[in-house]
């Protein structure tokens, strides 16, 4: 439920408190003096604080320590107790950010009230926080084809582990959903999970934006790792990083610790880092692009998040999912797919992967009128759907060809496309096309086109000297 730690000079309070809390399922530390007190933060940020006021044999009291950790946590809410309590210290303690200020002897159900409504209130500002951040990215992982079933398997197995993952695949395709996946049925799901998107922060800014910095004038600002501690680090587009950055990174993957920029004293984290990439690491270490200890510590499993091509029969699903998203969060129509409309977004060229779906499905819906099924006439690629009646437009290249080589051009894409589009399962594809299986299989080879696997489906392609 969350990490109390409990100051008090008096051992028999501080250890009846705890306790108590530990009944109540929390999880607890205890310190009798200022020093024990900094040691226990030092080592892991508590979720919440209980601190006396009056502390025998410390060189801080109450008050110091309450203004070093709001200056240095300012997230963490400090709950006041003292003995010797009058309305001038509760009003000093308040203005110095403690929480709540609670008199000696105390009621046990009143501290149990205030220490529950420090929790909450810390846990919706971190919410704030991430929502603020625009982290609050669903984590919904949605599709049915051979290539994600493969995809959604693999990730099945490292989520519990603590194991560092990188997942690789086209811009777009839906590696941080992936990577929020494995954080939201990991161990940390409780716990931070912060991005670090390396191409849109600027090399100059990046290691005080990773590591944070102390001065004189602003004291300690944390940086994402600080933040992100206990939780999982999502090291988004890896190859960006600066090589100076990779370095330093190297070292926090080793031991777990780092300076802060201008710090002279080392950080302790706990993290688990998930990485990305679109790009072509083995080639850029080759170009001394990239470090080859980072990749191979970042490496441990990798996974491949398929493109929208090697998961066609999932774009219906994909899109009915993003209508009724768009929907709640815009008020846009929540409107129905026509069958027209589910073939042709089956068949349409998706360079840009499930974003460029996404904002397919959101164009539709803002210029669509009414609530009636979305037509194929309707998407941007409507130039390739029927013309007229029983007309279609042909591109420049085809209408040039000779009727044989522009027939045996046209079946052959259309038959790529098809199949590809049923996930490579021939007798679909046959039932659809309206052709009998063994015909399908004859016309496949004299057209040179084959079917292998690839990442877990299906995939139809054309043979070398086809």
């Amino acid at each position: 439920m969350g990490d109390i730690l409990i100051t008090d000079d008096e051992r028999d309070i501080r250890e009846l408190i705890g306790d108590i809390l530990e009944d109540e399922g929390f999880t607890t530390r205890l310190a009798a003096n200022s020093d024990q007190c900094m040691a226990e933060i030092a080592k892991e940020t508590p979720a919440l604080m209980i601190l006396d006021i009056w502390l025998k044999d410390s060189n801080m009291d109450g008050i110091d320590i309450l203004k070093t950790v709001k200056r240095d946590y300012p997230e963490v809410p400090i709950v006041i107790i003292s003995g010797h309590g009058n309305i001038e210290i509760a009003v000093a303690a308040i203005k110095q950010g403690a929480y709540d200020f609670i008199e000696k002897p105390f009621n046990i159900d009143q501290l149990m009230v205030v220490i529950r409504r420090a929790m909450e209130t810390s846990r919706l500002r971190r919410e704030n926080v991430e929502l603020k951040r625009g982290e609050s990215v669903p984590a919904d992982m949605l599709g049915d084809s051979a290539a994600f079933r493969a995809m959604k398997a693999q990730l099945d197995k490292v989520t519990k582990s603590n194991g560092r993952v990188m997942l690789t695949g086209p811009a777009g395709a839906g590696k941080e959903i992936a990577a929020r996946y494995i954080h939201a049925n990991s161990n940390r799901a409780g716990a931070p999970f912060v991005t670090i998107n390396s191409a849109s922060v600027e090399p100059d800014h990046m290691e005080e934006a990773l590591f944070g910095r102390e001065s004189a004038g602003k004291g300690v600002e944390k940086g994402l790792l600080e933040q992100a501690n206990g939780g999982i680090i999502y090291l988004d587009e890896v190859a960006e990083m600066p090589m100076g950055t990779q370095a330093k990174m190297l070292r926090v993957l080793v031991d777990q610790s780092f300076q802060r920029v201008g710090g002279t004293e080392k950080v302790q984290v706990d993290l688990r880092f998930i990485s990305s990439t679109n790009r072509d690491l083995p080639k850029l270490i080759e170009q001394g692009l990239f470090r080859q200890e980072l990749f191979h510590r970042l490496n441990v499993v990798p996974i491949d998040v398929p493109s929208l091509e090697e998961r066609r029969e999932d774009i219906p699903t994909l899109a009915e999912y993003f209508i009724a998203q768009l929907n709640k969060a815009q008020g846009l129509p929540l409107r129905e797919l026509a069958e027209d409309a589910r073939a042709l977004l089956q068949t349409m060229l998706w360079p840009g992967n499930v974003r460029q779906l996404k904002n397919v499905v959101e164009r539709v819906l803002i210029l669509g009128e009414g609530n009636h099924p979305i037509a194929a006439k309707e998407l941007p690629n409507s130039d390739e759907a029927p013309a007229t009646e029983g007309r279609i437009v042909l591109s420049g290249g085809l209408a040039t060809l000779p009727l044989r080589e522009a027939r045996e051009l046209f079946e052959r894409e259309y038959l790529l496309t098809q199949i590809n589009r049923f996930g490579g399962n021939i007798s679909r594809t046959a039932s659809f096309v309206g052709m009998e299986r063994s015909a399908l299989h004859r016309k496949l080879k004299s057209l040179g086109v084959a079917t292998a696997n690839k990442a877990g489906a299906r995939v139809a392609y054309v043979e070398e000297g086809a």
